[in-house]
């Protein structure tokens, strides 16, 4: 270990809850992944999509850099220790509902193959994003902003569920 640096340094504390929240995150993303099978990216090739629809390269960028600013933010959270134990137990709540559902939408959509059900866990899953960033905000307002981009992207992909199914129902 590097001079300075030891099991119990504030220093380990901090990466390895860096670690943690960073593992944490891109293991529901994994799991969400493992639903986006050759056979469902077929399927959603031959559904109708809107002129919105970004070409499919850009999903990964976005989503790994998303994710990362959701580790950001729960890394964050973690560590402030301003907040009520009452007020930290919510918003880890509703951080760890919002990355559920999150994981349950590729299952809802591809899996299911359902644009609608897919639909209906994106509304869910912005009530839980937008729930999220209010009760991060009554702790640490740096959190709550690295979440809003992802409120804004799940706006977005709302929005391309809904065309989605609407041109395919």
């Amino acid at each position: 270990m590097a001079k300075g640096v030891t099991r119990n340094s504030p220093l380990m504390n901090m990466m390895m809850h860096a670690l943690i929240a960073a593992a944490v995150c891109f293991m529901a993303a994994a799991v969400g992944g493992m639903f986006v099978t050759p056979e469902a990216v077929a399927w959603l090739e031959t559904l109708a999509k809107p002129g919105f629809h970004p070409p499919d390269s850009v999903f990964m960028p976005v989503w790994t850099v998303l994710y990362a600013m959701m580790a950001g933010a729960l890394f964050w959270m973690w560590r402030t220790k301003d907040a009520s134990e009452e007020d930290r137990k919510l918003a880890f709540s509703w951080f760890g509902a919002q990355l559920v559902l999150n994981a349950f939408w590729p299952f809802a959509f591809f899996y299911m193959q359902s644009p609608l059900f897919g639909l209906l866990v994106s509304f869910a899953l912005l009530v839980a994003i937008a729930g999220t960033i209010v009760v991060f905000d009554r702790i640490s307002r740096g959190a709550a902003l690295l979440l809003v981009p992802y409120l804004l992207w799940v706006c977005f992909g709302t929005a391309l569920t809904f065309a989605i199914w609407f041109m395919n129902g």
